[in-house]
Order: C-alpha cells, then sequence, then structure tokens
C-alpha cells in the first residue's frame, strides 16, 4: 500500500493511492464505516496503517477503485505528514559522498545529526538557497528514508523491519560552503547540524510505502540524485556504510525510536544547486519497482529580497 498527504481545500490530509489517483481516507471512513485518523501522523501514532494495510491486501485494494477518486492530474501533494518528533539524518554513508568533503566513511559509529521539524517542506515546495552572505554553496541529497511506526528501544539488528511502517524519498540538503570553509569544522561531520538546518533544507515525501511493497531485496534498492532531470550519482543500499538494519537497531539503543521519527540513510553523492535548478530524489529496485519522484525547484533568497525567509 502506498499513502500520501494531499492538499485539498486548504487542508492536508491524508489519502491511499490507487491505479487511477488517491482516495481520502476521509472517503474509505464514510464507505466502511471505519474510524481511521484522516492525518498521516495520527495514522502512524495510532499504529492504523499496518491495519488498514491488511485490509488493502485482502481485497481492499480492488474496494478502492470503486470509490470517490481524486484523478492523478489533480493531485496536490504535501509533505507526507510535518512536525516529527525528530528527523536524524546519517551522513557520509557512501565512500562516494564522504569523498566530496574530503573524509572518509565513518565506520565504527555512523556520522549523525538531527534536524530540525522547521526545516520541513513538501514536493514541488521551493528550496530556499540562504541569504546569508557566508553560505556561497548549497547541496542537495537524494535519500531513502525511513518512517519509524513505533515507540521503542533496544530493537536488535533481526528485529528492526518490524518497527519500521513505511519507506519515502527524501531531499537533505547542505550549507557546504560553511562546512568546509570553517577551520574549526574542518568538514567534521560531527558539526553537520550547523549546515543543515537552514529552513527548506529537507523535503519529505511525496508518499509513504509500506515494507511489503518493497523490494523483498531491500540492499538492491537504487537511490538516485537527480539534478535538472539528469542523473547525477546513484548507488544501491548495498554500499551503504551502514546499512538499515544497524541504522535502525544501533539509534534505538541510543536516544530511542518515538513513533513518526524520520531517519534518512544517507546519500549516493551530493550536488550542487542554484537559482533555477530543479532537485530531485529518485529510488528504483529491480522488477520495475520505482517509488514516487520527489521534486523541489531552487530559489537563491540572495536574489529574491521580496522572499521573506
Amino acid at each position: 500500500m502506498r499513502l500520501a498527504t494531499l492538499k485539498v481545500g486548504g487542508q492536508e490530509t491524508a489519502a491511499v493511492i490507487t491505479a487511477k489517483g488517491a482516495v481520502l481516507v476521509s472517503t474509505v471512513n464514510e464507505v466502511k464505516g471505519t474510524d481511521y485518523a484522516t492525518d498521516m501522523m495520527s495514522l502512524i501514532k495510532k499504529g492504523q496503517i499496518p491495519v488498514m494495510n491488511e485490509w488493502y491486501r485482502a481485497g481492499g485494494k480492488a474496494e478502492l477503485e470503486e470509490m470517490k477518486t481524486i484523478p492523478a492530474a489533480e493531485m496536490v501533494y504535501g509533505p507526507l505528514y510535518r512536525n516529527p518528533a525528530r528527523i536524524f539524518g546519517i551522513g557520509l554513508n557512501y565512500a562516494d559522498h564522504a569523498g566530496d568533503i574530503g573524509s572518509a566513511a565513518p565506520k565504527g559509529f555512523p556520522g549523525s545529526f538531527f534536524k530540525q521539524a522547521d526545516t520541513l517542506i513538501g514536493p514541488g515546495d521551493d528550496i530556499h538557497l540562504p541569504r546569508l552572505k557566508e553560505a556561497q554553496k548549497t547541496t542537495a541529497e537524494a535519500e531513502l528514508g525511513i518512517i519509524l511506526g513505533q515507540d521503542c528501544r533496544d530493537v536488535s539488528e533481526e528485529d528492526w523491519e518490524k518497527v519500521v511502517v513505511g519507506y519515502t524519498t527524501i531531499l537533505d540538503m547542505t550549507e557546504e560552503s560553511i562546512l568546509k570553509g570553517n577551520d574549526y569544522l574542518d568538514g567534521n561531520p560531527r558539526y553537520l547540524t550547523i549546515v543543515k538546518n537552514f529552513p527548506t533544507f529537507f523535503s519529505f515525501g511525496p508518499q509513504l510505502v509500506t515494507p511489503d511493497e518493497m523490494p523483498k531485496d531491500l540492499m538492491s534498492v537504487e537511490v538516485q540524485s537527480v539534478r535538472n532531470g539528469e542523473v547525477y550519482a546513484k548507488n544501491t543500499i548495498s554500499n551503504m556504510t551502514h546499512k538499515p538494519s544497524r541504522l535502525v537497531s544501533l539509534h534505538s539503543s541510543i536516544q530511542g525510536w518515538i513513533a513518526g521519527d524520520v531517519l534518512s540513510t544517507g546519500t549516493p553523492r551530493a550536488f550542487e544547486i542554484k537559482e533555477g535548478d530543479v532537485a530531485e530524489c529518485r529510488i528504483c529496485g529491480p522488477d520495475g519497482f520505482e517509488m514516487a519522484p520527489l521534486t523541489n525547484p531552487v530559489l537563491d533568497l540572495k536574489k529574491h529580497p521580496e522572499i521573506k525567509a
């Protein structure tokens, strides 16, 4: 099953993706007499997505095709949800990306950082390059996002998938000129938080893909960093230094997880973005598997004094 948050009548509301478009969860409630939450965060926190998915796999998919549908051409995505308790990023998780800033990929513990929820934007929203004069090079990073489905601690690597409610596409931004130009930072991933938390530096969505819809061999999934429609870099999950199983398990034993937390697993390679560019994350896999792509246009606030950041 795939879900999304759509903008409808000035509101952001959860929907199930179908072959023809999307059916609002509120419509499912009306037709089926169910009481599912109608916003994505509540669906996650109440543990209702696995319940919906059981219905979907047991015939609900066909039932949805008969319900009132928002056609694909009329769908306007919002972020999957807003205000997750925590957004947790993994830096330099592929050797190629680590080389971009002259570092080795961290091997003992991952290079990890938190992002603030107010950095979050959705599909189609503008990425704002900072007005700060020291900010001279912003990069975008396509990443596989893992969405935690329950509060938990001390999850074993064998059981990591049991606490995951879904996957999504992510674009994570870095103000790289400050990171590389500051002698104190010296490109050290321990200080990535400083350059990761400008407004609009985390794009999230458009769809949540439940674990059963992912390829059985998650290691075969490919993440692509795309600039202006051209693939800049790509790599498979198998080439991560720290695999999803370790990332979920390790951090569950440190800060623990809260339902709705987002884990951004690292990028194959970052690419510089400038005014007028379009940044994109594509994720695909064997047998024609594809996630809906995530795209965001770029505006340079230095060139747009009229925009209040």
